[in-house]
């Protein structure tokens, strides 16, 4: 294939790992994951399929290394926005982290396919790297938040899962589907518009507020 050169070192087969996972992500963005194979990537790559499987098995091999790279972007922004010691109130937490949930919406979509698609077909040694730097980062900001709130770390941390369950699942619902958008057009329906940080910051509110 014209676009493809075979990697010589490690620091070329990490740049064709870059270009697998940029090519993935893009496609993602347009696209629902159902429609996405290593055909398509290696298409999009202008590579053969054979010369992707040079560098990876499946294609969930390659959603789990974007998801851990967008996991980190996710948590290290929380982490900036809430130092040790801040002594933020419900609405600026809320504001705050709605705005980061909003800005890493795409992470969101990413966790919606994890635990029933994405790690079903993996190598137990990538699945436990991933768990390994979720966990690290994970249990990071729910010490943060429990300090912040002045909870126990096992409220604190049952809130952050209840926060990214519903993210992600909103996240899914206002990402455009071609498919649902031909099918609403077909029977002449328009859904209500959808504030995903509006939606996100009244969520926060609400489950900050309760503590439990």
């Amino acid at each position: 294939m014209p676009n493809y050169i075979r990697a010589r070192s490690d620091e070329h087969k990490e740049e064709r790992l870059s270009q697998i996972k940029e090519a993935t992500a893009e496609l993602f963005q347009n696209a629902p994951y159902t429609e996405i194979t290593l055909t398509t990537i290696a298409e999009k790559l202008g590579w053969s399929r054979a010369n992707l499987y040079k560098y990876v098995t499946t294609k969930e091999e390659i959603f789990l290394e974007i998801a851990a790279e967008k996991m980190n972007a996710y948590y290290g922004s929380l982490l900036s926005a809430f130092p040790e010691g801040n002594n933020f109130s419900i609405e600026v937490i809320s504001e705050v982290w709605a705005g980061i949930l909003n800005a890493n919406q795409d992470y969101m979509r990413y966790v919606s396919y994890l635990n029933p698609v994405i790690e079903t077909n993996v190598t137990v040694e990538r699945l436990a790297a991933f768990k390994k730097k979720y966990y690290e980062l994970a249990y990071a900001f729910r010490d943060r938040l429990s300090k912040m709130l002045k909870i126990s770390q096992e409220v604190a941390y049952k809130i952050q899962l209840d926060v990214l369950f519903y993210a992600s699942s909103s996240a899914v619902c206002c990402y455009k589907n071609p498919l649902v958008q031909e099918a609403l057009k077909q029977i002449n329906i328009t859904p209500p518009p959808m504030d995903f940080y509006k939606d996100m910051k009244d969520f926060l509110k609400m489950r900050l507020d309760w503590k439990e």
